[in-house]
C-alpha cells in the first residue's frame, strides 16, 4: 500500500498550528505552532473599542513556517508522500478584498489600516449594525434569520462589512468584496487570480453569511441594499454555490508548491471554521454535544438530516446542512469569552507583578511565576467547601453568544465581601463560565435537540482538569476528553484526507484516524445538588443584569 500523508493547519486566535499525520492511522509525525508576531503585539487593536485585528501577513507568514518546519522534521520520504493540505480557521473573520481577491492590507496605502484587515471573530465592533439587521429583517415575509437562531450577531460576516463600509471611505471605494478567512487561505495556496475563482465553504456562508439552500444562496440585493445602499452589489459577487470541507478547493499553486517544497499535485481542501472541523478530530456523534474549549467556546451538534426536517432551534448561531459532516445537519452555539476569562483575571491578579518589579525580575521569570497562577489558582479552588450563598459571576465578559446573541451584555461578581479572596472569585468565573454552558444545552434540550453527553476538545479542556470537573458536576452528565492535543488540525487533517480520496466520506476518516479518549470526568452527585441551586441564582442575576442594560 502506497504510502500517504497529509497536512492539517489550524488556524486559532492567537497562533497557527500545522500538522503531518499519517492518512491511514491518524498518527502525527510532526507538528509546530506559529505565534502571530503582530497580533502578539496587540498591533490594530482596541480592547476598549472591541476592535481586534489581524494583519493577512501574520496568516501568510505562519502558513509557511509551520508547513515548512513540519516538513523538515519528517524529511523527503514524508515530503513526496503528501496528498493534500486541509484548513480551518476561526470565524467569522473576514477581510476587504480587491478584485483579485487580495486582501487591502497587502497593498501599501492601506498596510498599518486595521479596517483593511482581517476582523477577527471577537470584534464587537458592529454591535450598532446588527441590531439593525435583527430589526430590518422583521420587514421580511421571509425569516432570513431561521437559519442563525433567529439573531444576527456583531461577529458575523454582514455586520462587521457595513461597519466598515460606513466608518473607512478609503477602504469602501477600493473594497471589490468581502470575503472569510476561511475561504481565503484555500484560495491563496491554489493561487487564485479573481474573486469569482474563490470557492466558498458552507460552513462559513451557512452560519455566518445568510446562506441559505432554502432562498437558493445569499438572501436577495433587495434585502441589503433596502438597509443601507453601501450594501447594493455585493450579493451579486457572492457565488449562490457553496461546498463542503470534503471537497476540493484545487491544486497547490507552482508559487506556493515551491515555497512549501511541495508538488502541485497536492489538493487543497475547501476551508472551514476551526470549532466545526475540531468537532471532527474530536470524534463527534449525533447528539453529542462537543465543547470546543479555548478563548471562547463554540459548541457543536449534529443531527441526520432526516430527523431534524422541519425543526429550528432558537438562539443558536446556525442550523447548516453539512457545515460538520456533509449530510448531516451541523448547529453551532457557543461562549463568546471561555479561556478569555480566566487570561483576564491571570492579568488582573498579575499586575503587580508584571508593572511593579521591572528592575526585581527578569522577563523568563515573571512569565514564569504567571504561567502558575490558572493551575496555582485552580488547586486551591477545587479544595474549597461549596455553599449555595458563595460569590457568584456572569460570563458575559465578551457578551453573549449563546442563548440569544447579545454583545452589549457585559459581566458581573455578586456576594463579594471582605471573606472573599483571589481563590474564591477565580472559583467563581469557572462556575460562571460552566453555567453559561449549561444554558446552551437547557437552549438545545427545550426545544426538543436532546443532548446525549458532552466531548470536550481544547486546550482548557486538555490543561485544566479542576474546570472539567466542575463543568461535569454543573451539567449534570459526563464529559469525555479527546486524546489529541490538535483536535482542530487533525480534523483538518481527516478532511484532507477525504478530499485525497483516501476515504469517500469524513465518517471513515474519523474513524480510521481518530485518536479517542483518555479522560473521562463524572459529576459529583453532591456538588450537583448545589449547582443546581446556584445555577437558578446564575439565572436570575443575568435577568436582572440583562432588563437594566435593556
Amino acid at each position: 500500500m502506497e504510502k500517504a500523508f497529509v497536512i492539517g493547519v489550524d488556524y486559532g486566535t492567537d497562533s497557527v498550528r500545522a500538522i503531518i499525520v499519517d492518512a491511514y492511522n491518524g498518527n502525527e509525525l510532526s507538528s509546530s505552532t506559529f505565534e502571530y508576531p503582530r497580533w502578539k503585539k496587540q498591533l490594530y487593536c482596541n480592547a476598549d473599542a472591541n476592535q481586534f485585528r489581524q494583519h493577512p501577513v501574520d496568516y501568510i507568514e505562519g502558513l509557511q513556517h509551520t508547513i515548512n518546519d513540519c516538513l523538515q522534521k519528517t524529511g523527503d520520504d514524508v515530503r513526496n508522500h503528501i496528498k493534500a493540505i486541509s484548513i480551518d480557521t476561526t470565524g467569522s473573520t473576514p477581510v476587504a478584498v480587491d478584485e483579485a481577491g487580495v486582501p487591502l492590507a497587502m497593498q501599501p496605502q492601506f498596510a498599518d489600516d486595521p479596517d483593511a484587515m482581517f476582523i477577527l471573530w471577537k470584534d464587537h465592533s458592529s454591535m450598532q449594525e446588527a441590531e439593525e439587521i435583527n430589526r430590518h429583517a422583521k420587514k421580511f415575509e421571509i425569516n432570513y434569520l431561521k437559519y442563525v437562531g433567529g439573531i444576527y450577531s456583531s461577529e458575523w460576516y454582514w455586520s462587521k462589512l457595513l461597519n466598515i463600509l460606513r466608518i473607512n471611505k478609503n477602504v469602501r471605494a477600493a473594497c471589490y468584496s468581502w470575503v472569510e478567512h476561511a475561504d481565503w487561505m484555500p484560495f491563496l495556496l491554489t493561487g487564485g487570480k479573481h474573486i469569482s475563482e474563490m470557492k466558498r465553504g458552507v460552513c462559513t456562508a451557512g452560519h455566518k453569511g445568510l446562506w441559505s439552500e432554502e432562498w437558493n444562496g445569499f438572501p436577495p440585493e433587495s434585502f441589503f441594499n433596502s438597509l443601507d445602499p453601501l450594501l447594493n452589489g455585493y450579493v451579486s459577487k457572492l457565488p449562490s454555490q457553496t461546498f463542503t470541507a470534503d471537497k476540493p478547493a484545487g491544486s497547490l499553486s507552482k508559487e506556493w508548491a515551491e515555497k512549501l517544497g511541495l508538488s502541485t499535485s497536492v489538493l487543497v481542501g475547501i476551508g472551514a471554521m476551526d470549532a466545526h472541523v475540531g468537532a471532527v478530530g474530536g470524534q463527534i456523534e449525533p447528539y453529542y454535544l462537543s465543547k470546543v474549549m479555548g478563548t471562547s467556546t463554540c459548541d457543536m451538534l449534529v443531527a441526520p438530516v432526516n430527523e431534524m426536517q422541519g425543526k429550528f432551534v432558537k438562539g443558536i448561531c446556525g442550523l447548516v446542512n453539512g457545515s460538520v459532516i456533509p449530510n448531516m445537519i451541523g448547529m453551532e452555539a457557543g461562549q463568546s469569552a471561555f479561556g478569555d476569562v480566566y487570561a483576564w483575571y491571570k492579568n488582573i491578579v498579575s499586575w503587580p507583578l508584571l508593572h511593579l518589579t521591572e528592575n526585581l525580575f527578569d522577563e523568563e521569570t515573571i512569565t514564569s511565576v504567571t504561567n502558575k497562577i490558572i493551575p496555582a489558582l485552580s488547586e486551591q479552588a477545587s479544595k474549597l467547601s461549596l455553599q449555595e450563598e458563595d460569590e457568584l459571576s456572569l460570563d458575559w465578559f465578551n457578551g453573549r453568544r449563546t442563548p440569544d446573541a447579545n454583545a452589549t451584555l457585559t459581566s458581573v461578581i455578586m456576594g463579594l465581601d471582605l471573606g472573599s479572596d483571589a481563590v474564591k472569585i477565580f472559583r467563581s468565573l469557572v462556575e460562571a463560565t460552566c453555567f453559561g454552558a449549561k444554558a446552551i444545552v437547557e437552549c438545545f434540550t427545550s426545544q426538543q435537540i436532546p443532548v446525549k453527553g458532552l466531548i470536550g476538545i481544547g486546550g482548557v479542556a486538555k490543561k485544566s482538569p479542576y474546570i472539567m470537573q466542575v463543568m461535569a458536576d454543573v451539567m449534570e452528565m459526563p464529559i469525555k476528553i479527546n486524546k489529541s492535543e490538535q483536535t482542530c488540525a487533525l480534523g483538518a487533517a481527516m478532511f484532507a484526507a477525504t478530499v485525497a480520496g483516501i476515504y469517500q466520506k469524513v465518517e471513515d476518516a474519523m474513524q480510521a484516524m481518530g485518536q479517542g479518549f483518555d479522560v473521562e470526568y463524572l459529576p459529583d452527585k453532591n456538588k450537583s445538588q448545589v449547582y443546581q441551586r446556584r445555577y437558578k441564582k446564575y439565572l436570575e442575576l443575568g435577568n436582572y443584569i440583562e432588563k437594566g442594560i435593556r
